[in-house]
């Protein structure tokens, strides 16, 4: 899936934004990973200081999907790391979008994926196994649903309902 200029959809979206259709994440995510643009459907995850659940998705054909985790805003450790971000490279995932931190910058910065974080902090997750797959997630408010499409550029991050038309 090629990205698509986040600012051009908006300005040609203008009814979706409207209706609610097409939401525009807060600006509150820092860029990593080679690919700046990314585009694809969302699966979502939600887990807090566990990356159980994120290996185990990742660790599936990614088909150009984006993961979307909401680690509950935690800033204390971890949740995606190097080994993470080769493996969704490796996977065909087209970028993560984490509510939370990334580890090992450099490592992701290598990867040709696109990731999103609220920053970085080198400690590790627990490795309890906790959490939920494909549920809506509430982020950077918008309330984002398994299936939606997700637009990411250097401008911002989009949701929408549907795949959008370039």
């Amino acid at each position: 899936m090629a990205a698509l200029d986040t600012a051009e959809a908006c300005d040609s979206n203008g009814a979706l934004l409207a209706s609610g259709e097409l939401h525009v994440l807060q600006p509150i995510f820092k860029i990593y990973g080679q690919c700046r643009a990314f585009a694809g459907p969302i699966v979502t995850l939600k887990v807090f200081e566990d990356n159980v659940l994120v290996r185990e998705i990742l660790e599936t054909r990614g088909e150009g999907r984006v993961l979307v985790i909401d680690a509950g805003g935690s800033l204390r450790c971890a949740v995606v790391g190097g080994n993470l971000g080769m493996l969704a490279q490796n996977m065909g995932w087209a970028g993560v979008v984490v509510n939370g931190c990334i580890r090992d910058v450099d490592e992701i910065n290598g990867c040709d994926i696109g990731v999103r974080a609220l920053s970085s902090n080198p400690v590790k997750s627990n490795k309890k196994g906790v959490g939920e797959k494909h549920v809506p997630v509430y982020i950077a408010g918008a309330l984002i649903h398994d299936g939606e499409w997700l637009y990411a550029d250097s401008d911002g991050i989009l949701v929408s309902k549907s795949e959008l038309c370039v």
